[in-house]
């Protein structure tokens, strides 16, 4: 019998992937809404200062960022929004 995988085991960008496919299973446009809200913040702290500075100008921009959200250091950032995300709603790593 295998064990299963703790939420802290997974990659920020399957973490990312995870919370994205349960928000879209349940259409919840507040998680979406949370993530833009922190997307500005995480992209200056992984250095993208032209992206965060675009996200603030405009929404618009915030929509291709969900996608990115779960790459490289951005999704590093966000890892605590997807962990507390996906604790609220009882998702496992399996």
């Amino acid at each position: 019998m295998t064990e299963s995988r703790s939420l802290e085991e997974l990659s920020s960008a399957e973490l990312h992937d995870l919370a994205v496919r349960r928000a879209r299973r349940h259409l919840d446009v507040k998680f979406f809404w949370q993530l833009m809200q922190n997307l500005p913040a995480a992209e200056a702290a992984a250095g993208e200062l032209d992206e965060a500075d675009a996200d603030i100008q405009r929404m618009s921009a915030h929509i291709d960022d969900v996608t990115d959200a779960g790459q490289g250091e951005v999704a590093e950032m966000l890892r605590p929004f997807y962990l507390d995300y996906l604790r609220r709603h009882d998702v496992s790593a399996d």
